[in-house]
């Protein structure tokens, strides 16, 4: 039995990394910048030097790594082939190909983000007591992986759970980096958030949002919500009724015993959960 093992998370703004035992147990994690330019070609590459930086840090043999496990955001075959990833720029490639060739004798294996996130919670994290469980991830993007029977539910090219493009939204005249309007993407992932918050801006004076302007992150909008401004906390309800919208209608689709929420927006969840700065 080989060693260790590597998980790596690619998102649309950070690439995170986790260092394991093959027994799960988290040896370090770091994160490096997701190179999304000239339709990301670099991603994979960047993702092999840190890992063969950290074996070399600790004096570790590629002989002693059981595999890479990898998340991307998008839909992934049973091939290990992305077939459009817009976050990144990708079309369609063999991720798993692609990375394997760069670690000769470590095997890789691809899956959407979503679904290894909803599949390591159900080992490790929080649906570990749950036999069918719903894993949502707020990102850049939104992301789902839905678990029944303690089996991920993939569909027939990938693409099941992929939740962030349910359609929210008739009225929305904007586009998603999918080619859709209106979904839920636009309203509940962290540039989905950046955007209510400057279509708020455009039309009112009464938020310190504008001090902001054009470089407004979301979490710029989850501070200023939480210190009671008016207009961010117009947008973090807009965003939490269109996420709960979407729960309800995969709630009554696959009826699971439990969502788990991760990913760089959910602390904003706090948000939902704690009495809001006019209630204290």
């Amino acid at each position: 039995m080989k060693k260790y093992a590597f998980g790596v998370d690619i998102g649309g703004t950070t690439c995170k990394i986790g260092f394991f035992d093959t027994n799960g147990t988290l040896l370090d994690k770091w994160e490096i910048k997701t190179n999304t330019e000239n339709n990301g070609e670099s991603i994979l590459s960047d993702v092999a030097k840190a890992v063969d930086n950290k074996l070399a840090q600790e004096a570790i043999s590629k002989d002693d790594v059981q595999g890479i496990g990898i998340g991307v955001p998008g839909p992934v075959d049973s091939q290990g082939v992305v077939h459009r990833c817009v976050n990144l720029g990708w079309g369609k490639l063999n991720v798993e190909e692609k990375l394997s060739s760069m670690f000769h004798g470590v095997t890789v294996k691809a899956g959407n983000d979503a679904n290894v996130a909803a599949l390591g919670e159900a080992w490790k994290g929080g649906g570990k007591d749950y036999d069918d469980v719903v894993m949502i991830t707020l990102g850049t993007g939104v992301g789902g992986g839905v678990i029944i029977g303690n089996n991920i539910l993939t569909g027939y090219n990938g693409g099941a759970g992929e939740i962030g493009h349910f359609h929210m939204n008739d009225e929305e005249t904007d586009v998603c980096g999918c080619g859709k309007k209106g979904c839920l993407e636009q309203y509940a992932s962290a540039t989905g958030v950046v955007r209510l918050a400057k279509r708020y801006m455009a039309d009112n004076d009464d938020t310190k949002m504008k001090e902001f302007g054009d470089n407004i992150t979301a979490k710029d909008v989850f501070d200023l919500a939480k210190e009671g401004d008016q207009g961010a906390n117009v947008v973090v309800k807009q965003m939490g009724t269109y996420l709960g919208r979407a729960m309800g209608f995969i709630a009554a689709t696959v009826n699971p015993q439990a969502f788990i929420i991760g990913g760089g927006v959910s602390k904003a969840c706090l948000l939902y959960t704690s009495p809001s700065p006019r209630d204290s």
